[in-house]
């Protein structure tokens, strides 16, 4: 049962925003910021490593607009993962605050990160953490960076509707990438090669899952490679043994996403905004959105926009979980699902 009182979580049949702590709409938080001066921000990430001023872009407007949370000119390199989640944020906050100018590209998360450090951009947008190597450039180079967490993903692995099989452990995903794993039989289903299908390599779905399941290590099974996520779904319809690896967004889009257990014996978790949200689901991973401290204020009000209540509703509309509000979940039943 909903309360009506709550706003746009309400049609989710998974998780609506809490009552218990009076939400406060964008535009508003971002008038408080105004008024109080630049220390209104969302919390941070742990992620802080000392900052090179900000070097100014030219405007091209024939007259000067002031720089503030609302107002003024930021460019943004965002992963392509979340391009579709930056356009609609982008479009909901023009809309509130029309002299606010956000420019923003394409851009690996690596590309995103070195344009912040070379203050070529002034937002970046990333599907992972920082990495080790980019720390520490950042420390060897005196460069401080503020993040902040908005959104939390599953990647799934997925398979034709009418393959059986249900359930896999991750070793028993490792040995499919490393190609110890060949048949379905293996995994209690029908006989039948499986035909593992991935994204490019250096894509950050890639990265992380070379990570977290390969550790670290190449894949060295016979692969299909498809461009993006809608790529990956539309071959795996269409081809009966094959898996294929995709943001929990995609995990429904015609197709059927195994449940995945850490360890052979321990539950399997469905991917889904529970399981992610709860750390249940073993192969969850953070967005994160990446600035300078002294770069311009319009990056920051941009943030506390993303990371507002009207912000969120927009990452859970696009199949992500939201990361910035207080959520609840409707308690689904015993039977269905990752609960089984």
């Amino acid at each position: 049962m909903f309360d009506k009182s709550l706003g746009g979580f309400l049609d989710s049949p998974h998780f609506v925003a809490t009552g218990a702590r009076r939400q406060i709409p964008a535009r508003v938080l971002v008038l408080a910021c105004l008024l109080a001066g630049a220390g209104c921000a969302p919390r941070r990430s742990s992620e802080q490593v000392p900052a090179r001023e900000h070097e100014q872009a030219p405007s091209h407007a024939p007259s000067r607009v002031e720089e503030s949370l609302t107002s003024g000119r930021i460019s943004v390199v965002c992963s392509p993962e979340l391009a579709g989640i930056l356009a609609r944020e982008r479009a909901a906050f023009d809309s509130l605050y029309p002299d606010a100018t956000i420019e923003f590209k394409e851009g690996s998360s690596s590309q995103a990160i070195r344009a912040l450090f070379a203050a070529e951009c002034d937002l970046a947008v990333i599907s992972r953490e920082l990495d080790p190597v980019e720390r520490g450039a950042a420390v060897r180079g005196g460069l401080e960076l503020e993040g902040y967490r908005f959104a939390r993903d599953g990647v799934a692995l997925v398979v034709h509707p009418g393959n059986p099989v249900e359930n896999a452990s991750l070793d028993q995903v490792r040995g499919i990438f490393d190609g110890t794993l060949k048949s379905w039989n293996d995994l209690g289903g029908r006989a039948g090669e499986i035909e593992p299908v991935i994204q490019a390599p250096e894509s950050d779905i890639m990265a992380f899952f070379s990570a977290k399941v390969l550790n670290g290590g190449a894949i060295r099974a016979a692969v299909v490679y498809a461009p993006s996520d809608s790529g990956v779904v539309a071959y795996v319809k269409g081809h009966p043994t094959a898996v294929g690896i995709v943001s929990m967004a995609w995990a429904e889009q015609g197709v059927k996403p195994l449940r995945l257990a850490s360890l052979r014996g321990l539950s399997y978790r469905r991917p889904d905004a529970e399981t992610v949200h709860e750390g249940e689901y073993p192969l969850a991973r953070d967005m994160n959105l990446y600035v300078r401290p002294k770069g311009p204020p319009l990056a920051n009000g941009f943030i506390t926009f993303i990371t507002s209540r009207e912000g969120q509703v927009i990452v859970r509309d696009q199949g992500l979980v939201p990361t910035a509000v207080p959520i609840r979940f409707v308690r689904r039943s015993p039977m269905v699902g990752s609960h089984r």
